[in-house]
């Protein structure tokens, strides 16, 4: 006989036990209504791909993080690292059979073999929204604005949005004559929160001299406000003066100015701050870039990041289609509304056990039970013929509210019995009817 194998699961790799499964579904739930409010549409891709498709617009990092490996038909493939490059793939491969702009979301898993952290881990889900089929403020704000309510409707609270636009980033380094270091700067530069500024001058120091660090480390380093950085921005990358009139001379800039006028008008200065300091260090974004933080846990780390890649598409179609969209790192998120309190780890969905208290009696169960999911309710017949206190613990096991008991002398009488497992509290010789409604109303009350 072989021996037992250990039950183990991958480093990176978790299962998930009915207490976290369940609030993890209704956030997932929550956010797919969130798009659905604002006229996204879903689809789905397939999870492995060629790999020439994964690796088109990745880049050094996402390279080394991707599983890659040859199946048994001999071709070079790859687990998607993020949905956003098979969205680009499916774009160009569906672009007759799409209505553009297309506003679509996803949620599905993705792979990175990267180093586990706190709400980091190689497979975990993503949560994405974009519009493809157009360049505009317009799309870059409504992305932005999404994040912000579709957080605040699954409980996370008020967050922060740190945004900026590669293109003047771009210009500025084609200004310091680091055009050819694009992809090396802008990844030390977005981890400046993680690791300072000190550290940031340092490695910066490979690529520019001295005079080039420090402008560098001057355009990343916020003005105070959203407009004075903006003038910051806009001269060092290389407009003629400071204000409004250098603004109207340099596209991306002039983006960051629509976009702040509408942010100012909402009063939303407070959730959408102007930060240079956030680059994305992947390689396909190309304008508006942007990260989440959680008001009340910055040290959380973003939570939705993400931005434009007008040239995405470019690599599977001779049109390049421009869009913009975010990600949702769902299992990040998780843990940090786990550590504030605001997940409910039920081990049930169910609100209504009932008893199984005569075989004689499944057909009653069974016609009960079908009632009261018309109400909306969840409810489970327990299988087999118990006394009271092993089905009373197997709904308190699961954090069950309420048990409907039917025995044979209920029967007879035409009546049940609604029991709340919560307070202990009986409410006997209930017709049925009036066991629906006061169901409905200890529900309500809970």
């Amino acid at each position: 006989m072989a021996g037992i194998i250990q039950p183990k699961v991958l480093k990176g790799f978790r299962d998930f036990l009915p207490g976290t499964e369940i609030p993890r579904r209704k956030l997932i739930r929550a956010l797919e209504d969130h798009f659905t409010s604002y006229g996204y549409v879903p689809i789905d891709t397939p999870v492995l791909e060629y790999a020439e498709i994964l690796l088109s617009k990745g880049g050094g990092e996402t390279d080394r993080q991707t599983y890659r490996f040859t199946d048994h038909g001999g071709r070079d493939v790859a687990l998607r690292f993020d949905l956003t490059v098979p969205f680009a793939r499916y774009v160009a491969a569906h672009r007759n059979e799409i209505t553009m702009p297309f506003k679509r979301y996803h949620v599905g898993k993705v792979w990175r073999g990267e180093n586990t952290q706190r709400g980091r881990y190689r497979e975990f889900i993503q949560c994405d929204f974009d519009i493809v089929g157009t360049d505009s403020a317009g799309a870059d704000l409504e992305i932005m604005l999404m994040i912000a309510a579709g957080l605040r409707a699954i409980g996370a609270g008020d967050t922060r949005i740190r945004f900026s636009h590669r293109g003047l980033f771009n210009l500025l380094l084609d200004k310091l004559g680091l055009e050819g270091k694009t992809a090396e700067v802008l990844r030390i530069v977005d981890k400046v929160g993680k690791i300072g500024a000190d550290e940031v001058r340092r490695l910066l120091s490979e690529f520019a001299e001295p005079e080039g660090t420090e402008t560098l480390l001057d355009f990343i380093t916020p003005a105070g406000d959203n407009r004075k950085t903006l003038e910051k921005m806009t001269r060092l990358a290389g407009g003629s003066s400071i204000g409004s009139a250098a603004v109207s001379e340099i596209p991306a800039a002039k983006r960051i100015r629509i976009i702040l006028d509408a942010v100012e008008d909402l009063q939303l200065q407070h959730g959408l701050v102007l930060d240079p300091s956030i680059a994305r260090g992947l390689d396909y974004y190309t304008g508006i870039v942007f990260e989440t933080f959680l008001d009340d846990m910055p040290d959380l780390g973003s939570v939705c990041s993400g931005g434009r890649y007008d040239n995405l598409t470019g690599v599977f179609m001779k049109e390049p289609v421009s869009g913009v969209g975010a990600s949702i790192g769902l299992d990040r998120l998780m843990a940090g509304l786990e550590e504030l309190g605001r997940i409910d780890n039920a081990a049930s969905s169910t609100d209504i056990l009932i008893l199984m208290l005569d075989e004689g009696l499944l057909a009653n169960y069974q016609r009960y039970a079908h009632q009261l999911r018309q109400d909306g309710l969840a409810v489970e017949v327990y299988p087999v013929v118990k006394k009271f206190g092993p089905q009373f613990k197997y709904a308190e096991s699961k954090d069950i509210p309420l048990a409907l008991i039917v025995g044979t002398d209920e029967a007879e009488a035409g009546t049940v019995n609604l029991k709340d497992l919560r307070t202990r509290e009986s409410f006997e010789d209930l017709s049925f009817d009036d066991a629906r409604q006061k169901a409905r109303e200890l529900l309500a009350d809970s």
